[in-house]
Protein backbone atom coordinates (compact mmCIF):
# COMPACT_ATOMS: atom_id res chain seq x y z
CA UNK A 1 0.00 0.00 0.00
CA UNK A 2 2.88 2.26 0.70
CA UNK A 3 4.19 1.53 -2.75
CA UNK A 4 0.89 2.50 -4.30
CA UNK A 5 0.74 5.63 -2.27
CA UNK A 6 4.31 6.42 -3.18
CA UNK A 7 3.61 5.83 -6.85
CA UNK A 8 0.49 7.96 -6.69
CA UNK A 9 2.42 10.67 -4.94
CA UNK A 10 5.20 10.45 -7.54
CA UNK A 11 2.73 10.67 -10.44
CA UNK A 12 0.97 13.56 -8.74
CA UNK A 13 4.27 15.38 -8.18
CA UNK A 14 5.40 14.78 -11.78
CA UNK A 15 2.03 15.92 -13.12
CA UNK A 16 2.08 18.91 -10.86
CA UNK A 17 5.64 19.74 -11.84
CA UNK A 18 4.87 19.28 -15.55
CA UNK A 19 1.68 21.35 -15.25
CA UNK A 20 3.60 24.02 -13.40
CA UNK A 21 6.28 24.11 -16.13
CA UNK A 22 3.66 24.26 -18.86
CA UNK A 23 1.78 26.95 -16.94
CA UNK A 24 4.96 28.97 -16.51
CA UNK A 25 5.77 28.55 -20.23
CA UNK A 26 2.24 29.68 -21.16
CA UNK A 27 2.49 32.57 -18.75
CA UNK A 28 5.90 33.59 -20.18
CA UNK A 29 4.52 33.33 -23.71
CA UNK A 30 1.46 35.40 -22.70
CA UNK A 31 3.75 38.00 -21.09
CA UNK A 32 5.88 38.13 -24.24
CA UNK A 33 2.83 38.46 -26.49
CA UNK A 34 1.37 41.06 -24.14
CA UNK A 35 4.63 43.05 -24.24
CA UNK A 36 4.58 42.82 -28.07
CA UNK A 37 0.97 44.05 -28.17
CA UNK A 38 1.77 46.92 -25.80
CA UNK A 39 4.88 47.84 -27.83
CA UNK A 40 2.90 47.73 -31.10
CA UNK A 41 0.11 49.83 -29.53
CA UNK A 42 2.69 52.36 -28.33
CA UNK A 43 4.25 52.52 -31.80
CA UNK A 44 0.83 52.98 -33.40
CA UNK A 45 -0.06 55.66 -30.83
CA UNK A 46 3.24 57.46 -31.53
CA UNK A 47 2.61 57.23 -35.30
CA UNK A 48 -0.92 58.64 -34.81
CA UNK A 49 0.46 61.46 -32.63
CA UNK A 50 3.22 62.19 -35.12
CA UNK A 51 0.69 62.31 -37.98
CA UNK A 52 -1.57 64.55 -35.89
CA UNK A 53 1.39 66.87 -35.17
CA UNK A 54 2.34 66.96 -38.86
CA UNK A 55 -1.28 67.54 -39.94
CA UNK A 56 -1.61 70.32 -37.35
CA UNK A 57 1.64 71.94 -38.55
CA UNK A 58 0.54 71.63 -42.21
CA UNK A 59 -2.85 73.10 -41.31
CA UNK A 60 -1.17 75.94 -39.40
CA UNK A 61 1.11 76.71 -42.37
CA UNK A 62 -1.88 76.57 -44.76
CA UNK A 63 -3.97 78.80 -42.50
CA UNK A 64 -1.13 81.31 -42.16
CA UNK A 65 -0.74 81.31 -45.95
CA UNK A 66 -4.50 81.74 -46.46
CA UNK A 67 -4.66 84.57 -43.91
CA UNK A 68 -1.64 86.27 -45.50
CA UNK A 69 -3.16 85.92 -48.98
CA UNK A 70 -6.56 87.20 -47.75
CA UNK A 71 -4.85 90.17 -46.07
CA UNK A 72 -2.88 90.95 -49.25
CA UNK A 73 -6.01 90.67 -51.41
CA UNK A 74 -8.03 92.82 -49.00
CA UNK A 75 -5.29 95.46 -48.95
CA UNK A 76 -5.08 95.38 -52.75
CA UNK A 77 -8.89 95.64 -53.11
CA UNK A 78 -8.95 98.52 -50.60
CA UNK A 79 -6.21 100.35 -52.50
CA UNK A 80 -8.05 99.81 -55.80
CA UNK A 81 -11.32 101.05 -54.30
CA UNK A 82 -9.57 104.11 -52.84
CA UNK A 83 -7.89 104.73 -56.18
CA UNK A 84 -11.27 104.55 -57.96
CA UNK A 85 -12.87 106.88 -55.42
CA UNK A 86 -10.04 109.40 -55.64
CA UNK A 87 -9.97 109.32 -59.45
CA UNK A 88 -13.78 109.51 -59.60
CA UNK A 89 -13.79 112.46 -57.21
CA UNK A 90 -11.09 114.24 -59.20
CA UNK A 91 -12.56 113.46 -62.63
CA UNK A 92 -16.34 112.93 -62.58
CA UNK A 93 -17.60 116.40 -61.64
CA UNK A 94 -15.08 118.40 -63.71
CA UNK A 95 -15.70 116.23 -66.79
CA UNK A 96 -19.47 116.35 -66.31
CA UNK A 97 -19.38 120.13 -65.84
CA UNK A 98 -17.12 120.67 -68.87
CA UNK A 99 -19.13 118.41 -71.20
CA UNK A 100 -22.39 119.96 -70.05
CA UNK A 101 -21.08 123.43 -70.94
CA UNK A 102 -22.34 124.50 -74.35
CA UNK A 103 -19.29 126.69 -75.01
CA UNK A 104 -16.82 123.92 -74.16
CA UNK A 105 -18.68 121.35 -76.29
CA UNK A 106 -18.90 123.83 -79.19
CA UNK A 107 -15.12 124.31 -79.06
CA UNK A 108 -14.38 120.58 -79.04
CA UNK A 109 -16.91 119.84 -81.80
CA UNK A 110 -15.40 122.56 -83.99
CA UNK A 111 -11.83 121.28 -83.45
CA UNK A 112 -12.79 117.66 -84.11
CA UNK A 113 -15.01 118.51 -87.10
CA UNK A 114 -12.17 120.52 -88.70
CA UNK A 115 -9.86 117.50 -88.35
CA UNK A 116 -12.54 115.33 -89.93
CA UNK A 117 -13.09 117.62 -92.89
CA UNK A 118 -9.36 117.75 -93.53
CA UNK A 119 -9.36 113.95 -93.93
CA UNK A 120 -12.93 113.16 -95.04
CA UNK A 121 -14.63 114.54 -98.13
CA UNK A 122 -18.17 113.74 -97.01
CA UNK A 123 -20.69 115.50 -94.80
CA UNK A 124 -20.68 114.85 -91.06
CA UNK A 125 -23.24 113.49 -88.63
CA UNK A 126 -23.31 114.41 -84.94
CA UNK A 127 -25.11 112.81 -82.04
CA UNK A 128 -25.45 115.30 -79.19
CA UNK A 129 -27.02 115.16 -75.72
CA UNK A 130 -30.73 115.97 -75.63
CA UNK A 131 -30.22 118.31 -72.67
CA UNK A 132 -27.97 120.61 -74.80
CA UNK A 133 -30.27 120.67 -77.85
CA UNK A 134 -31.53 124.22 -77.29
CA UNK A 135 -28.06 125.76 -77.34
CA UNK A 136 -26.29 123.42 -79.78
CA UNK A 137 -28.85 122.95 -82.57
CA UNK A 138 -28.56 126.54 -83.92
CA UNK A 139 -24.76 126.36 -83.58
CA UNK A 140 -24.56 123.12 -85.61
CA UNK A 141 -26.89 124.37 -88.35
CA UNK A 142 -25.23 127.73 -88.89
CA UNK A 143 -21.83 128.31 -87.26
CA UNK A 144 -20.35 124.80 -87.49
CA UNK A 145 -21.37 124.23 -91.10
CA UNK A 146 -19.76 127.56 -92.05
CA UNK A 147 -16.60 126.87 -90.01
CA UNK A 148 -15.90 123.49 -91.62
CA UNK A 149 -17.40 124.17 -95.06
CA UNK A 150 -19.39 120.92 -95.10
CA UNK A 151 -22.89 119.78 -94.34
CA UNK A 152 -23.54 118.69 -90.77
CA UNK A 153 -26.55 116.70 -89.61
CA UNK A 154 -27.27 116.63 -85.86
CA UNK A 155 -29.46 114.27 -83.88
CA UNK A 156 -30.02 114.46 -80.16
CA UNK A 157 -30.00 111.53 -77.72
CA UNK A 158 -31.00 111.01 -74.12
CA UNK A 159 -28.46 108.16 -73.84
CA UNK A 160 -25.68 110.45 -72.65
CA UNK A 161 -25.65 113.68 -70.66
CA UNK A 162 -22.56 115.36 -72.08
CA UNK A 163 -20.12 115.15 -74.94
CA UNK A 164 -20.95 113.94 -78.47
CA UNK A 165 -20.38 111.35 -81.17
CA UNK A 166 -19.16 112.32 -84.63
CA UNK A 167 -18.63 110.51 -87.92
CA UNK A 168 -19.29 110.56 -91.66
CA UNK A 169 -22.93 111.12 -92.59
CA UNK A 170 -23.13 107.66 -94.22
CA UNK A 171 -22.86 106.17 -90.69
CA UNK A 172 -19.90 103.95 -91.62
CA UNK A 173 -18.34 104.75 -88.23
CA UNK A 174 -18.56 107.11 -85.27
CA UNK A 175 -15.97 108.44 -82.88
CA UNK A 176 -17.27 108.91 -79.37
CA UNK A 177 -16.43 111.86 -77.10
CA UNK A 178 -18.94 111.20 -74.31
CA UNK A 179 -18.56 111.84 -70.58
CA UNK A 180 -17.68 108.19 -70.07
CA UNK A 181 -14.92 108.36 -72.72
CA UNK A 182 -13.42 111.49 -71.17
CA UNK A 183 -13.64 110.04 -67.64
CA UNK A 184 -11.76 106.92 -68.79
CA UNK A 185 -9.18 108.97 -70.67
CA UNK A 186 -8.47 111.40 -67.83
CA UNK A 187 -8.68 108.56 -65.29
CA UNK A 188 -5.96 106.66 -67.14
CA UNK A 189 -3.62 109.61 -66.63
CA UNK A 190 -4.55 110.05 -62.98
CA UNK A 191 -4.39 106.38 -61.94
CA UNK A 192 -0.57 106.02 -61.93
CA UNK A 193 -0.15 109.16 -59.83
CA UNK A 194 -2.93 108.05 -57.45
CA UNK A 195 -1.40 104.58 -57.20
CA UNK A 196 1.97 106.12 -56.35
CA UNK A 197 0.37 108.17 -53.56
CA UNK A 198 -1.46 105.14 -52.14
CA UNK A 199 1.33 102.58 -52.48
CA UNK A 200 4.33 104.82 -52.03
Amino acid sequence: MDKLQELTQKLYNEGLSKGKEEGEALLAKAREESAGIVKKAQQEAEAILEKARKDAEDYKIKMEGDVKMAATQTLQATRENLEKLIVAEAVDKPVKDALSSEEFVKGIITAVAQRFTAEESQDLALVLPENLKKGLEPFVKSELAKAIGKGVEATFSKKFGGGFRIGPKDGSYFISFTEENFRELVGEYLRPATKKILVG
